[in-house]
C-alpha cells in the first residue's frame, strides 16, 4: 500500500498502454458524441480529421483508465477529485492509436479539515505511438494519508 507520503513533487511516471479500436471509436460516439466525424468515414473524410476520429471526451476517458489502472498498480487508494482545472486537446486520436500516459506530480498538500486526506496537482500529457503529445490535461486529486495523526505542517 502506498500514501500521500510517499509520493514526491516533481516525480515524472510514463505508463500504460491503451490501444484505440475503431469498434470503441463507435460506440463512445454513438453514446456520448454523435458528431459526424466520430462516427462515419466519408463524412470524417471532408473534415480536417481526414479520417474517423476518436472524441476528445473519449481520449479523456482512456487516459482515465490508464491513470487509475497506474494507480491501483502502485497501491494509491485514491478519494476522488475535486476536480480538472486545465484539457487541451492537441491532436486528432484515431483507431490503430496506442496510447500511454506521462504524468509529473506538481503540487501535494495535506487537508486542514480532513487529515486523512492528502490534495495532489498533476500534470498528464497523454501520447500516441509515435511520441506525440494528443491531451493535456491539470488535474487535482485525493489520496489516502498514511498517518492521519501526523502533524499537517509541512
Amino acid at each position: 500500500m502506498q500514501f500521500y507520503e510517499d509520493l514526491v513533487v516533481g516525480a515524472v511516471e510514463r505508463f500504460g498502454r491503451y490501444e484505440v479500436t475503431r469498434e470503441e471509436v463507435l460506440d463512445f460516439a454513438r453514446k456520448y458524441d454523435p458528431q459526424a466525424f466520430h462516427l462515419d468515414d466519408a463524412a470524417a473524410a471532408r473534415t480536417h480529421f481526414g479520417r474517423l476520429a476518436a472524441s476528445g471526451w473519449h481520449t479523456a476517458a482512456m487516459t482515465m483508465a490508464m491513470l487509475v489502472a497506474h494507480w491501483q498498480g502502485a497501491g494509491y487508494r485514491g478519494l476522488g477529485s475535486p476536480g480538472i482545472d486545465e484539457l487541451r486537446w492537441l491532436r486528432p486520436v484515431y483507431p490503430g492509436d496506442v496510447l500511454s500516459v506521462e504524468a509529473e506530480l506538481l503540487m501535494r498538500r495535506r487537508s486542514k479539515t480532513r487529515p486523512e486526506r492528502g490534495i495532489i496537482r498533476s500534470a498528464s500529457r497523454t501520447l500516441n505511438q509515435h511520441g506525440e503529445v494528443v491531451m493535456t490535461m491539470v488535474s487535482n486529486g485525493m489520496v489516502e494519508v498514511g498517518d492521519p495523526a501526523a502533524p499537517i505542517g509541512e
